[in-house]
């Protein structure tokens, strides 16, 4: 599997932390809503939401929530880059 480049919204305050501070590898864990993923690719909640039914965009259902990995959007982002 390809690895993504970084961008600089992941750094955002108001990531949503699930669960444990840190992951298995000690890595933080980030999610983020249709809405956070939406406004850091600047297209509509919708556009998101076709995405996810699809099978594009790896998502986890969390108490009835859908939140998207900070892994899963790099890999979408990583296997959607042109150049």
């Amino acid at each position: 599997m390809s690895t993504a480049r970084s961008c600089p919204e992941f750094g955002r305050e108001d990531d949503l932390q699930l669960g444990p501070s840190r992951g298995r590898r000690g890595r933080s864990l980030k999610f983020y809503t249709v809405t956070d993923v939406a406004e850091m690719l600047d297209v509509s909640g919708r556009t998101v939401r076709r995405l996810i039914a699809r099978g594009d965009l790896a998502v986890h259902r969390i108490g009835g929530a859908v939140r998207i990995a900070d892994a899963d959007l790099k890999v979408f982002l990583a296997l959607h880059r042109e150049g």
